[in-house]
C-alpha cells in the first residue's frame, strides 16, 4: 500500500509541460515560420524573373525569324510589334502588366520594374550586342548591321541577349 501511494504521488508530479518548455517550442515554431515568410517573396520573385527571361528569349527568337523572313532587315525604329505575338500568348509579364516592345537604334538607360508600372518596356536595339549584361553598339565589340540585342528589366536587375 505504501508503494501505491508513492506511485500516485510520483505520477501527479510528472504531468504536463513546464512553461519554459512551451515557450521554447513556440519560439522554435516562430523562427521556422519567419524563415518561410522571408524566403517566400524571394522565391516568387525568382519564378517571375525566370518567366520573363523565357519571354525575352522567345522575343529574340521571333526577331531572328523576322530578319530571316525580311532579307536580313530588322524592324523599323518604333515599329508596332504586338507583344502577344512576339513575347507570349497574353502579351503580359508574370504580374499581369502588359509588355511593350520598343525597337530602337540607340541604347536606352537601364530599364527597371517598379510596382506602379502600367507597362514593361522591352527594347530591341538594332546593330547592338550584349557586353557584360548591357547592350553596346560598338563595332569593336562585334556589333554589325544585322545584329540586335534584347534588353529588358527583371525584378533583380536587367536581361540582355544578342543574336550573335
Amino acid at each position: 500500500m505504501a508503494q501505491a501511494k508513492m506511485l500516485s504521488k510520483k505520477s501527479s508530479t510528472l504531468q504536463g509541460f513546464t512553461i519554459i518548455e512551451v515557450v521554447l517550442v513556440l519560439a522554435i515554431a516562430g523562427l521556422i515560420f519567419l524563415m518561410v515568410f522571408i524566403a517566400l517573396p524571394a522565391l516568387q520573385r525568382n519564378q517571375r524573373d525566370t518567366q520573363r527571361r523565357q519571354d525575352y528569349s522567345a522575343l529574340a527568337s521571333q526577331i531572328t525569324t523576322y530578319t530571316t523572313n525580311n532579307n536580313g532587315s530588322l524592324p523599323a525604329d518604333n515599329a508596332n510589334l504586338p507583344a502577344d505575338k512576339y513575347l507570349n500568348a497574353n502579351g503580359e509579364d508574370p504580374r499581369g502588366v502588359p509588355y511593350k516592345i520598343v525597337v530602337a537604334s540607340s541604347v536606352p538607360s537601364a530599364p527597371a520594374i517598379t510596382d506602379g508600372d502600367t507597362e514593361v518596356k522591352v527594347y530591341v536595339i538594332k546593330q547592338a550586342v550584349c557586353d557584360g549584361g548591357t547592350p553596346t553598339t560598338s563595332k569593336e565589340k562585334g556589333a554589325t548591321k544585322r545584329s540586335f540585342a534584347v534588353y529588358a528589366p527583371t525584378e533583380t536587375g536587367t536581361y540582355c541577349q544578342s543574336n550573335t
